[in-house]
């Protein structure tokens, strides 16, 4: 087994722990409740990646994703805690490293996604190691996850809307029909035609159609698939919550996170970007820009360093606005 990258934490680490210890090792008062279920992973190595690929007997392939992803930045091995962040630029392989743990795992996910023809060869020389049995309910949870989830409460309003315009339309044909019943085919329009000349237009069209569903921003209606989706005593990978969401979004997400990994049993492993998702207590984090990959404090990043220096120039400008 390979050596894992020395380690580095937003929080010092307590020493060493059986397995079921170290599932509640960040237990720091009695309130707090932090799980461990996933403790590590272990992708291919770049020699079996070399051998399966020599093998192969048809070159017919543009790609052999997702082989040579993370063994190029020489990702072999994570080691979890309650909370594991992924960082890195476009194409450093995070949300690639997400999807085959969660396949790994068969972790729930509700929206597909691009699967190569050598996903399954893959995931097949990929192993790891629970502290205790990860839980049912445990999912993956994308940004396509949470664009289709605005965009079903788009679809679904937009349908009661035209479905209204129709209603509108059916009262007024109805009200003003000169309407015979000849047999009992004719009994639904007998009653739409009563029922028009009892109710109002309004009255008609509520007592036939369902309320639109509440309306909202983009923001809310992420943090809302969050925090519907996000349940107690569970694994979860996000990949990229940040996404759909203003810095005051982020910050509430990152409480919720806290929250749920402190008090409520769950263990994260995320990708991202963001820096409000980056300062978690607690988090370890690996940077996938780094070859080897290496565990760092997020205050030592080099998005994070950047923004650090942005504002330090513009420092005098915030304090004129005091």
């Amino acid at each position: 087994m390979t050596e894992p990258v020395h380690t580095v934490y937003n929080e010092p680490e307590t020493g060493d722990l059986s397995l079921h210890e170290h599932a509640h090792k960040w237990v720091k008062d009695p309130g707090e409740a932090r799980m461990l279920y996933l403790s590590q992973f272990l992708f291919t190595d770049i020699d079996r990646e070399d051998t399966f690929i020599f093998n192969l007997k048809r070159t017919c392939y543009d790609t052999v994703y997702p082989f040579r992803i993370l063994s190029k930045h020489g990702l072999r091995r994570l080691d979890f805690e309650p909370v594991t962040i992924l960082y890195g630029g476009n194409g450093c392989g995070k949300s690639t490293a997400l999807n085959i743990i969660a396949e790994k795992l068969r972790l729930q996910r509700d929206t597909l996604y691009n699967r190569s023809s050598f996903f399954e060869d893959y995931i097949r020389m990929c192993d790891f190691e629970t502290c205790i049995p990860v839980p049912e309910e445990s999912r993956i949870i994308t940004s396509d996850d949470v664009f289709d989830f605005m965009l079903n409460l788009r679809s679904i309003n937009e349908g009661i809307d035209c479905r209204r315009e129709e209603l509108f339309q059916e009262y007024l044909d109805a009200k003003y029909s000169h309407f015979q019943m000849k047999s009992l085919d004719d009994y639904e329009q007998l009653k739409k035609v009563n029922l028009a000349r009892s109710k109002t237009q309004s009255r008609y069209v509520r007592k036939n159609l369902m309320d639109n569903v509440r309306e909202h921003s983009n923001g809310e209606s992420a943090f809302l698939y969050f925090s519907e989706k996000i349940k107690e005593n569970a694994l979860y990978l996000l990949d990229e919550p940040e996404n759909s969401l203003s810095p005051d979004r982020q910050q509430e997400l990152l409480k919720f996170l806290e929250d749920s990994a402190r008090f409520f049993g769950c263990q994260f492993i995320i990708s991202t970007h963001s820096p409000f998702l980056l300062s978690m207590r607690g988090a370890k984090i690996y940077d996938l820009d780094e070859n080897p990959v290496d565990v760092k404090r997020w205050t030592e990043l080099p998005n994070i360093r950047s923004y650090y220096e942005f504002f330090k120039r513009h420092e005098q400008e915030f304090q004129t606005m005091v």
